[in-house]
């Protein structure tokens, strides 16, 4: 785990940055592909003389909702979980940290937002790092020290320096829209009545494979949202701090949470997005490395 550590720490940030806004870029084309076939599958059910103006209308709506979803989506993660702007002068010692942490990095100061709930948790968001937000929740201000907070803010920058932020959101929007498509297509099936034919009963299937298959791809989704990301954040949140002893202690504390009260974040496509999935419990398609090794791992710095 150690060299598998260091591997990380030698990679080029830049390259990381590029490779991050090509898989952006790739995830877009992959969406909007996704929701013209659609626009060709309902168009060929309702009426195949249609299909084209199918696939334009579904073009046009897989763009606007893209555009959405890059541009809305650190608003959209915020009100999932009910997130207020930090008051400067409530949260002094908050703007603080961030500040200082900013400057060390060269970044523009990300907005700073507070989710009301005790579990100890942060996230990052935004499309790009002059508009990112960084929230942390009240029981990471409730029972994370200074240095422990100052490891998990680093943590999240990095997310924002390296270019992560865009390509984290734009996979949750991804994630709900998968699963949009799938709803809605299965629906459109159940309560047409259709004429009867062959081409009903291939459609039905169709449709019944989307909504099985939509939750699996999802979580192939979050799993996409590379675990090499989360231990090149935790890399550089090192280097930032200066100190791996703040976000040892923050994951210790983060796990010995979760292992004994129930999530109230939920594990939806949001989840991807936090520096800790909200669960102990690692899943076979986790968007996360388990704690104990991202722990290992910076205690062998």
């Amino acid at each position: 785990m150690d060299d598998y550590f260091k591997k990380y720490q030698k990679i080029s940030f830049y390259d990381q940055v590029r490779k991050n806004k090509i898989q952006s870029v790739f995830l877009i084309i992959v969406v909007i592909l996704i929701i013209i076939v659609l626009g060709y599958v309902i168009g060929y059910f309702y009426n195949p003389d249609m299909i084209w103006f199918f696939i334009i209308i579904a073009t046009v709506i897989s763009v606007i909702y893209t555009l959405i979803g890059l541009y809305a989506g650190s608003g959209i993660a915020l009100a999932s979980v009910g997130a207020k702007e930090a008051d400067p002068l409530q949260y002094k010692d908050l703007h603080s940290l961030v500040e200082g942490l900013s400057l060390g990095s060269g970044l523009p100061k990300p907005k700073i937002y507070v989710m009301p709930v005790e579990e100890i948790n942060a996230f990052a968001s935004g499309r790009n790092p002059e508009h990112a937000v960084i929230c942390v929740s009240v029981g990471a201000l409730k029972f994370l020290t200074k240095k422990e907070l100052e490891g998990v803010l680093a943590h999240e920058l990095s997310h924002i320096g390296n270019y992560d932020i865009r390509f984290m959101t734009l996979a949750a929007v991804m994630v709900g829209i998968i699963s949009i498509i799938a709803q809605l297509f299965l629906r459109s099936l159940w309560f047409s009545s259709g004429d009867g034919d062959n081409k009903n009963g291939i459609f039905i299937i169709i449709g019944i494979a989307f909504a099985i298959l939509a939750p699996v791809f999802a979580t192939l989704v979050q799993m996409a949202i590379s675990r090499r990301r989360e231990y090149m954040a935790d890399a550089s949140a090192v280097k930032l701090a200066r100190d791996n002893t703040g976000l040892i202690g923050a994951l210790k504390k983060i796990g010995g949470y979760y292992e004994q009260k129930q999530s109230k974040l939920g594990s939806g496509a949001v989840s991807s997005l936090f520096i800790a999935e909200p669960t102990i419990t690692q899943k076979l398609f986790s968007s996360h490395p388990p704690l104990k090794d991202r722990i290992k791992a910076l205690e062998n710095m």
